[in-house]
């Protein structure tokens, strides 16, 4: 994780970030709307096999909007290698150095953010690529998952995202990181803090070059960008102390944008947007001002102090990092919509389907043995004692399907179409697992029971007891906090 080379990237979310919020902040959307729209680059959405469908919509008909951002490192023009690419890599494959995960609750009152470490070791899986119909096999084993934008596009990214998390994306953006420096000048700043004197900068040459002194200063242009890219210097010079920098960026500017709902000048304003919308690119549901506009107008509905930021819960694996059981948790919060910051975390009152379900003998069921873990291989057997004891309850259509080992946490019944909703909750009712572990899901053909990890044996399914509080592990941050200041490494301070 801390080679000198990924020492160079940097955070390039914020820019696209940042175009969504001024291009509805300021109202100038539609200003060389045909040229605007132009400016931005479109890529697939989804480039693996299989996508999570959407959630169900809650008591209203809403639902909440996932929109994973991309930033890249690659070096294909000469603006973005001045600001900080090597010769070496000019034109090389692109890695999605950094990922964030912005989730929008179905009633728009809170925001959630979860970073992914650039160097987690995940499995990627098989992507086609749209332009030239090229197959990237899924990865053998583990491999970072920085790499998946080399797979075809940003696509192969969100397929990565949406295999390991379960959470079905709504949208993605990309950017590169040119466009940081222009936008930030444009909002006058955006106020960051470090408690010590910091120079980013090694006796090898090592660090983004960030000098600043001790308290809050507003940052712009080059050195907004070198803040993105300090590694070296704060804290124990991981790309994690890395991420909770970018988080309190992310907050400040947010709340900048928000204290000054327009800028004073036309030009300016004008010259913004013109490289907001040049260094983004999105899917087809995010190709116009228009939509990003739209977009804009919800992102604003939440407050501050309901925007929390968090990092991906992980543990090293020699020079790498996996996600942790928190992570685990962290995702299904996301999935089933609670927000990060506690105030709405108390559980609520789970809804049965409108779908009456067939009767349990003609309810046909598929149990899949789901209890092969990272550490653990799967428990011989399992899907064919699970079947086993639907029969014994009456589910005379149960089989067990063998030719399938899965992994998963958690057991779930999944079902994949409205129809067979009801059919799925009846399952889980007679074995005792909870509606939340009943969701819907296109790679499945009908009601198929996963065997998760936490039913490796036993008769009875025990459901582990809902704890909806944020793990302390993803280190939240909120983001009304205005007084969040990043440690200085004191190898790197100076007087």
């Amino acid at each position: 994780m801390r080679g000198p080379r990924r020492g160079r990237r940097a955070l390039r979310w914020s820019a696209a970030t940042l175009a969504v919020l001024i291009l509805g902040t300021a109202g100038a959307g539609y200003l060389y709307y045909r040229h605007l729209n132009d400016n931005i680059k479109q890529e697939e959405l989804n480039l693996g096999d299989s996508k999570v469908a959407e959630p169900t919509p809650n008591a209203a008909g809403q639902t909440p909007l996932n929109i994973l951002l991309i930033g890249s490192d690659a070096r294909n023009t000469k603006e973005n290698q001045k600001l900080g690419g090597a010769r070496e890599t000019f034109g090389s494959t692109p890695l999605a150095d950094v990922q964030m995960l912005l989730h929008l609750s179905a009633d728009r009152t809170n925001m959630s953010v979860i970073s992914m470490p650039r160097d987690t070791l995940v499995r990627i899986p098989k992507c086609t690529d749209p332009d030239d119909g090229k197959v990237y096999p899924a990865s053998d084993g583990r491999t970072m998952t920085n790499q998946s934008l080399g797979h075809g596009g940003p696509g192969c990214t969100v397929a990565t995202w949406e295999k390991l998390t379960g959470i079905h994306i709504d949208h993605f953006m990309m950017v590169d990181f040119a466009g940081v420096v222009s936008m930030a000048d444009a909002i006058g700043g955006v106020p960051v803090c470090v408690d010590a004197n910091i120079h980013s900068r090694d006796s090898q040459g090592h660090g983004s070059g960030l000098k600043l002194k001790k308290g809050t200063h507003p940052v712009k242009g080059e050195q907004a960008l070198q803040w993105l890219r300090t590694r070296y210097g704060f804290e124990d010079g991981s790309d994690l102390a890395r991420a909770k920098a970018q988080h309190m960026y992310m907050n400040s500017m947010v709340r900048q944008l928000r204290e000054n709902a327009t800028l004073s000048s036309p030009n300016k304003l004008r010259k913004l947007v013109e490289k907001a919308t040049e260094a983004l690119t999105v899917d087809p549901g995010l190709d116009t001002v228009k939509k990003l506009y739209d977009l804009s107008t919800e992102l604003r509905e939440v407050q501050p102090e309901r925007i929390t930021m968090t990092t991906m819960p992980n543990r090293y694996v020699g020079a790498r990092v996996e996600p942790t059981e928190d992570a685990e948790k962290l995702f299904r919060l996301v999935r089933e919509d609670i927000a990060l910051d506690g105030k709405d975390a108390k559980k609520t009152e789970e809804k049965a389907s409108d779908d009456p379900a067939a009767g349990d003998d003609e309810i046909a069921v598929q149990v899949v043995n789901g209890t092969r873990t990272d550490a653990l291989g799967a428990a011989r057997g399992r899907a064919g004692d699970v079947a086993g004891i639907l029969l014994d309850k009456g589910f005379t259509q149960a089989v067990a399907d063998r030719s399938t080992s899965l992994s998963e946490d958690r057991t779930v019944v999944r079902y994949p179409s409205a129809e067979l909703e009801g059919d799925a909750q009846a399952v889980a009712k007679a074995l005792g697992i909870p509606l939340s572990s009943v969701e819907r899901s296109t790679n499945v053909s009908g009601v198929t029971l996963v065997v998760g990890a936490d039913w490796r044996t036993g008769k009875a399914y025990k459901a582990p007891k809902e704890d909806n509080r944020t793990p302390e592990s993803a280190e939240a941050l909120n983001g009304a906090d205005d007084k969040a200041c990043m440690h200085v490494n004191p190898a790197f301070t100076w007087s």
